[in-house]
């Protein structure tokens, strides 16, 4: 009895002591010589699904694997038909464990559209992917630890439009690593900054200098224009649809319609031109001497006395 009474004691004393060590936080170094202490619990276990649609181009595949990379907590999947209907997405997602999904979807080679949905209950936003330069492109001078959580800030607009702050909520849970992921490192080197302007979101990642707290650009950069919110997971009810919206292919269709007038002017100003000058049987009611008491310089007197004759055997 004595022995089992120790036994017990001696378990307890282990689970309180290993309670303890959850409690206590990581170092920020450690020797050699020291015993490794437990990590954090990881609370917050959020993962992304990030993955593509077929067809994307080589800029489109470059952000994908950046936003791979600064994201520790996103999962990979191969690329998924265009044929098959976005509410597939939810299943795979299931599959995967993953609660967020970023989706990139290319169209015609030359437009890429990103889905951002919260899994499940909801909502998700389809934006228009514009003014894309992956790291590769850049070549800044800025460089961050792989895998280490980001800051993130918001323009101040974000609090004042109730869609915004919908939108802020669902970047924060998403590009926000969590904290204690197994996958993360325990350093904050980079921001994430989301600006408002034109009625686009402007995504930037910058390093902080240790040295001053400055702020170097490192890439990669894009332009989010908003299309739709919709309450459900890739679907359901429009929640705002953005009125300053115009489709690539209404853009384009605009650009050929800008040219195309640009040479109907062209055209109608040389027929005008062809008018106001006659030519042929025109000329039989000018008269020759018209032009008697123009003044000439010497330099080509010679030469108007050349036309003058040549216009009068005409």
């Amino acid at each position: 009895m004595g022995k089992r009474k120790r036994d017990s004691k001696t378990n307890s004393d282990k689970l309180n002591g290993d309670s303890k060590a959850d409690e206590v936080e990581m170092p920020e170094y450690r020797f050699s010589d020291d015993v490794p202490v437990k990590k954090m619990k990881w609370t917050n276990k959020q993962r992304v699904l990030v993955f593509a649609s077929r067809g994307v181009t080589f800029r489109d595949r470059h952000l994908l694997l950046n936003l791979r990379k600064m994201l520790p907590h996103s999962k990979t999947e191969s690329k998924m038909d265009k044929k098959d209907p976005l509410l597939v997405i939810n299943d795979i997602c299931e599959m995967k464990n993953c609660n967020k999904c970023l989706y990139f979807e290319n169209k015609k080679k030359q437009d890429l559209y990103l889905w951002i949905s919260n899994i499940g209950r909801g909502p998700s936003a389809k934006f228009l992917v514009e003014n894309i330069h992956t790291m590769e492109e850049l070549r800044m001078t800025g460089n961050c630890l792989k895998a280490s959580r980001p800051l993130l800030s918001f323009d101040p607009s974000f609090d004042s439009h109730p869609h915004y702050a919908l939108l802020k909520e669902l970047f924060v849970q998403t590009f926000g690593t969590p904290n204690g992921h197994p996958k993360s490192q325990p350093f904050i080197d980079h921001i994430f900054t989301f600006t408002v302007l034109d009625h686009r979101i402007w995504f930037r990642n910058y390093q902080i200098a240790e040295e001053d707290g400055s702020l170097i650009e490192v890439g990669p950069r894009f332009v989010l224009n908003l299309i739709k919110i919709f309450d459900g997971s890739f679907g359901g009810p429009v929640l705002y649809e953005n009125t300053h919206f115009v489709s690539p292919n209404k853009h384009r269709a605009m650009i050929k319609k800008e040219a195309q007038q640009k040479y109907k002017d062209r055209v109608l100003s040389k027929q005008g031109r062809a008018k106001r000058d006659p030519k042929g049987e025109a000329y039989k009611d000018i008269d020759v001497y018209d032009d008697v008491f123009d003044t000439i310089e010497p330099e080509k007197a010679k030469g108007a006395e050349k036309d003058v004759f040549r216009r009068k055997r005409q």
